[in-house]
């Protein structure tokens, strides 16, 4: 099995934070998203992962040295999804491609849209699900994508896409060799062309894009708050603070709702954290008050 990452993004709705690290090697409860997906990826059988990089590069090379049957594909300029796609074709054999933004943090089985494209062979298949906010694939009864924008019909229904599909290794050869492009215009084109493409719906998961220091410290929330989400991560059953490895504390410090601090991180006395999140190997003074805040 083989599946792409796509971690090439500015993430512009995170600056100044995405100035220092690239959206997808954001930690998450002290983990590096893009590891947490790598090792999803794995579980569901995948060996050969390719991942894309642009926007500081190095660090994401940095991050995957010495993962084995990862091909770090860099970028010289942002391609899109489509485009990254279409540059990365001669890493992958015949056989469909999954792929999986690099910047959502979920529950969902890597398998499962594996599975479902195996048993239908579209050209193309798109894990959606009901998240009103972003719901703009318009599906009809039979499973079929018809649309991407627009009103439904009888029969349709709204979902948001995942950011996580499989595609038909011939679909590559349709995309562009160099130069921007997104993938959603490749999926438009197929269904023109009487094409199948595919929405597969999961329910009873987790799932959470991180475009904005809102949704971060709001996924920092729920995880905290939700019993599963904990197991997921391997945290504690109970407690409000997540203290990473080698964590230095010069005295006491309380924690309100709850926070999360980074392997390394030196927290002054007297410090007050509330919903925060402290980046790995950052300092915070003594007696700071820090609500709702990242310390990068």
């Amino acid at each position: 099995m083989q599946a792409m990452i796509l971690a090439a993004g500015y993430g512009t709705r995170l600056r100044p934070y995405t100035e220092l690290l690239p959206k997808p090697l954001f930690p998450v409860c002290n983990q590096p998203l893009l590891l947490r997906i790598i090792g999803q990826l794995r579980a569901a059988g995948c060996e050969h992962l390719v991942i894309n990089a642009h926007h500081l590069a190095d660090s994401v090379a940095a991050a995957v040295a010495g993962q084995p049957g990862v091909t770090l594909q860099r970028e010289g300029s942002i391609l899109g999804t489509g485009g990254g796609l279409g540059l990365a074709r001669r890493h992958f054999e015949e056989g469909p491609v999954l792929v999986s933004n690099g910047d959502i943090f979920h529950t969902i089985d890597y398998r499962l849209p594996l599975a479902a494209f195996a048993a239908r062979q579209p050209a193309a298949l798109l894990v959606v699900h009901d998240f009103p906010r972003f719901n703009k694939v318009i599906v009809a009864g039979d499973g079929r994508i018809q649309g991407f924008a627009g009103s439904c019909q009888d029969g349709e229904r709204l979902f948001a896409f995942t950011g996580i599909h499989v595609l038909a290794r011939r679909c590559l050869d349709l995309l562009p060799e160099n130069g921007y492009f997104d993938v959603i215009d490749l999926y438009r084109r197929l269904i023109a062309d009487g094409e199948t493409v595919l929405a597969l719906e999961v329910r009873e998961h987790y799932w959470r894009d991180i475009g904005t220091p809102e949704d971060y410290l709001a996924l920092h929330d729920d995880i905290l708050h939700q019993a599963h989400l904990r197991a997921a991560l391997d945290l504690p059953a109970e407690g409000n603070l997540v203290l990473g490895a080698g964590v230095k504390l010069d005295g006491d410090i309380q924690v309100e709702d709850w926070a999360v601090v980074g392997d390394g991180a030196c927290i002054g006395a007297g410090v007050r954290l509330r919903r925060a999140v402290v980046w790995p190997h950052r300092s915070v003074a003594a007696h700071s008050l820090l609500h709702d805040r990242i310390v990068c």
